[in-house]
Formats: structure tokens, sequence, C-alpha cells
């Protein structure tokens, strides 16, 4: 989990409500070879089971356990033949590690992770390929990349992109805009080594100066 380097009188003091977007992508993508129809249908139902709505249900609200946030509404929806959807609805439940004023809990409520998953067994080269799309949007002052090492361990990826991105501003208590809260240069430093020892390192681009982010692996 990613912690604050600096002492607690360095922090840095905002003027109220962080109003700052941030939002964790996580893409991956699954690979397998079907050489029959019974093969492809195996696949399919794997995928079905594994990874229904309500598996990915689950997923979602252990991400936010760990990011230290609190489920206000879930949406969930498997489709016929394969592929799901979900939503969560959450707030920031420490607010800074103060009462979360009733004026700033609607803007809060903002916060939300989604889920599409897209299966494809109809390649009549017989590759099947599963794709999720996750994203964790939030403000205030969770950080969703506290999660990412979860994201790696609940879905098995062959191929993944992690996109980070911060928008908007908010204030320090002096009055001045800041366009960022935290201080780090690379997606990587919130992985852990043996994950990444898992994969074959693609590209890291890092783009503080516009807050944005990406590794492929």
């Amino acid at each position: 989990m990613f912690e604050s380097k600096l002492a607690p009188d360095q922090q840095v003091k905002l003027s109220g409500f962080n109003n700052l977007t941030k939002i964790l992508s996580f893409n991956l993508y699954d690979f397998c070879i079907a050489l029959n129809e019974e093969q492809r249908a195996e696949y399919v139902k794997y995928i079905h089971d594994k990874y229904s709505a309500k598996k990915i249900e689950k997923i979602a609200e252990k991400i936010v356990e760990i990011i230290e946030a609190n489920i206000l509404a879930v949406s969930i929806q498997d489709y016929d033949p394969v592929g799901a959807s979900t939503m969560t609805l959450m707030s920031d439940i420490k607010g800074g590690g103060e009462p979360i004023p009733v004026s700033v809990k609607a803007h809060l409520d903002k916060s939300h992770i989604t889920s599409h998953t897209y299966p494809d067994a109809s390649d009549p080269n017989g590759i099947c390929t599963f794709r999720v799309d996750l994203d964790v949007a939030t403000c205030g002052e969770i950080i969703p990349l506290n999660a990412i090492n979860y994201l790696f361990e609940a879905f098995e990826c062959d191929v993944v992109y992690v996109d980070y991105v911060v928008r908007g501003y908010t204030r320090l208590a002096n009055g001045k805009k800041i366009y960022n809260d935290q201080k780090f240069n690379s997606i990587q430093e919130f992985i852990k080594p043996e994950i990444k020892e898992q994969f074959q390192f693609a590209s890291d681009i890092n783009m503080p100066q516009s807050n944005i982010w990406q590794s492929k692996f």
C-alpha cells in the first residue's frame, strides 16, 4: 500500500474538501486455444462461472475495503450468451479522519467502480479471448492505486494495461490551486515485485506534468 513519505508536519494541507478526481483503469486480456467445439464450450463455461457479475461484484467489494471506502449501492448484470457488467457506487468513509459533513457527502458519492467483460470464443481458428475493463473513479482522499496488487491477484491475466489519471484541482490551506495530492514517478511503485516477475514488462509511460501514467505488461 502506498504511504506518504513526508512527515505529518510536511504533508500537503488542503483547504476543506479534496475535489480531485482519480481514475484507475485496469484492462486485462486472457487468451486460450480451443482445438474443437467441446473445448470452446468449456472455455465459455469457465469464463461465465469464474467472472460472472456476482463474482465481479465480490471483487469490487474487496476493492472498496482495500481503498477504505464505503459501499452505497450496487448494480450487476449478466448477458446472454456471455459477458457481465457491474457498478458499485461508493463514498470516502474516512473524510480525512474527520466525520464527513452532510454538505459534501453528496459530492463524495460520485466515486464508483465499473466493470465490463468481453468474452469471445467465435474465432474460426480457435483463439478464445476474454477482456475485462475495470475502472475505479474516486474523489476525496481515496487512493485507488492501493488496490492494484489485488486486481492482479483477482484476475488471471496474460496481458495487462494499467492507466492512472488525475483530473480537476483542489486548494491548499493558503488558497493556492494544486492538481495532484500524491508524489510518485510510476505506477510500478505500487506493484509488488513478485507480481511484476510474473510478466514481461512492455512499457511504462509517465507524464506527471499532465497527471497521466500508463504501464503495460
